[in-house]
């Protein structure tokens, strides 16, 4: 499994330095900065765009601050990706600022999930409608990710996002008329049976938790070894295990599968809860049951996810998602 790596990184200057940073910047790239259409006070350079660099200038007010959003990828093709970054943007600065002089604030780790078709993707998104809230997490939204396009949920106090939305769709949306010209369509093309799941720390202290390292390229270093990790963490805490079937098949999966008596009864509770609760969290809050991780380890044990495909839905079984990292 690919995964695909976003950092965000700050760094704060008083006004003097900020602006001799900023005009430099604008003497390089002959006028060419681009200011943002929605913030009048925020200005992008492209200079290192090729490099996975992109640098933004925010001249607020009262904070004048400059960041950097990093796609590693584009370098990793050797052990010396760090390396190389730390180089472009010393080269940039002249050697004024280094990466260390940045604070890491932001980190996205991101997953395609090739369901092969575009009916799945839909059928996918809707049966995970119904998992609502869970522990530590509640279900957001936003003008571009709605519930026609995917999901998102939000980190209640731990800082940490995740999204899964349809990246035909959410593509589709971004394409205005004028820009949609055959090179883009080609490349909607390959977006088609994709489910795509976004994890974000998206402050200080979800990398401070996700990592011991406190200077920017080493954390970025150890966040880079351990993606893998900290993106199921979140995945698995948000999506049930196992393959998902009509209400009744699931009873008779249970009834045929469970041999402990009570386990076989609080699953089946489990089962009826969820629609009726709307919500696995509060569906595992109503069953009353301390030992409710015992529960659902019995529902990945025989591969069968709580979360239930709803009577009206035309689809009768959706294999379970975490088998398409495997396959």
């Amino acid at each position: 499994m690919h995964i695909f790596h976003y950092f965000e990184l700050t760094m704060m200057l008083d006004s003097e330095k900020f602006h001799t940073q900023l005009n430099r910047a604008y003497e390089k790239s002959n006028g060419e900065l681009y200011a943002d259409s929605e913030n009048d006070n925020k200005y992008v350079d492209y200079a290192l765009l090729s490099k996975g660099i992109k640098i933004t200038y925010h001249d607020n007010t009262h904070k004048k601050k400059v960041k950097l959003t990093i796609n590693p990828d584009r370098l990793l093709a050797d052990d010396k990706a760090l390396q190389k970054l730390e180089k472009h943007v010393d080269n940039y600065f002249s050697s004024e600022y280094s990466l260390d002089d940045f604070r890491l604030t932001r980190m996205g780790l991101i997953a395609d999930i090739d369901v092969r078709e575009r009916w799945k993707v839909a059928a996918y998104l809707k049966v995970l409608q119904r998992v609502g809230r869970v522990k530590g997490f509640s279900p957001s939204s936003n003008s571009w990710i709605d519930k026609g396009v995917g999901f998102w949920w939000k980190g209640n106090s731990n800082a940490i996002e995740f999204m899964i939305y349809d990246l035909e769709k959410m593509t589709k949306d971004q394409l205005t008329e004028a820009d949609s010209n055959r090179k883009k369509l080609k490349h909607l093309e390959k977006t088609e049976g994709i489910l795509r799941a976004e994890v974000w720390l998206s402050a200080s202290k979800a990398i401070r938790y996700s990592t011991n390292e406190t200077v920017a390229t080493e954390q970025m270093a150890d966040l880079l070894k351990n993606s893998q990790k900290i993106f199921f963490e979140t995945f698995e805490h948000i999506i049930p295990f196992g393959a998902f079937y009509k209400k009744s098949e699931a009873v008779e999966i249970i009834r045929r599968e469970v041999s402990d008596r009570t386990l076989k009864w609080k699953m089946l509770r489990l089962l009826a809860l969820i629609p009726e609760k709307k919500s696995l969290l509060l569906a595992q809050k109503a069953l009353n049951y301390r030992r409710v991780d015992e529960v659902m380890g019995a529902f990945a044990e025989i591969d069968l996810s709580p979360v239930t495909l709803s009577k009206r839905h035309d689809v009768k079984q959706l294999k379970n998602l975490y088998r398409y990292f495997i396959d």
